[in-house]
């Protein structure tokens, strides 16, 4: 009984030992998945904290950016990868050249006469001397999503006047990531020529460096919104409102 006993026992001992190696190589290959995963997910995941940050800390842009050692030197051209772009939304409030807070929706400008509203349909010139003229025309630019075509215009006419109350490099700079940058949402349609022309000049902005282009402005909305305005109804419900209130009428 004893002999037979341990020639049982015998074969069953490699089957003890092999039996293991299925389920080893198993967990193998799970314990890759994870890693695998876990990579992909880290991957994934490595954008998530500053988005978080930002959320968590509003109002404090650049606190936390990792990239603020990269920090090319010409901060406002288009490096997305720039420190000078991620707090852009910090450095527009001290700096943009937009029309002037309280007066976001137009300039302060008495109510036109009727005389004014007909001088408009004469000349674009015209409309754009007058200050009621640009505010109505802008309303109009507004329904049409291309306002920041008479803003940076607008921003030009300022900059070229105003040379003594702040450097001119800090106010090109804030017009060109506004208005030129192609990673403003304001940005205006340019000719590849003055467009070229303004990134050359901008390292020493003076108060001729988007002379060309609001030049260009000024012709692509004479020649495009400003026939569509004159034929809007905007124009023609002011018109008839005026014409109403006149004495003469």
């Amino acid at each position: 009984m004893v002999s037979a006993d341990k020639i049982v026992q015998e074969p069953l001992r490699p089957s003890v030992v092999q039996m293991p190696a299925t389920p080893m190589g198993s967990e193998r290959m799970e314990m890759r998945k994870r890693q695998m995963s876990v990579q992909q997910e880290s991957a994934a995941g490595e954008t998530a904290p500053s988005q978080q940050d930002q959320q968590d800390q509003p109002g404090q842009p650049g606190q936390a950016n990792p990239r603020g050692s990269n920090a090319c030197c010409f901060c406002w051209c288009c490096c997305c990868s720039c420190s000078w772009n991620e707090d852009r939304d910090e450095r527009n409030r001290k700096a943009s050249y937009d029309v002037k807070e309280g007066t976001s929706d137009c300039e302060d400008c008495p109510m036109p006469t009727l005389e004014e509203v007909h001088s408009w349909g004469q000349s674009f010139d015209k409309l754009m001397c007058c200050p009621a003229g640009r505010n109505s025309f802008r309303q109009f630019l507004r329904t049409e999503f291309s306002e920041e075509n008479m803003l940076f215009w607008l921003a030009c006419e300022e900059f070229s006047k105003d040379a003594n109350k702040t450097p001119v490099e800090e106010r090109a700079r804030a017009i060109y990531e506004d208005y030129i940058s192609i990673l403003s949402p304001k940005e205006v349609s340019l000719d590849s020529r003055v467009r070229e022309t303004i990134n050359r000049n901008i390292q020493e902005p003076n108060l001729q460096t988007f002379e060309d282009a609001q030049v260009q402005i000024y012709t692509l909305m004479q020649r495009d919104s400003y026939p569509r305005y004159m034929n809007s109804s905007a124009y023609k419900n002011l018109l008839n409102t005026l014409s109403e209130q006149s004495p003469e009428s």
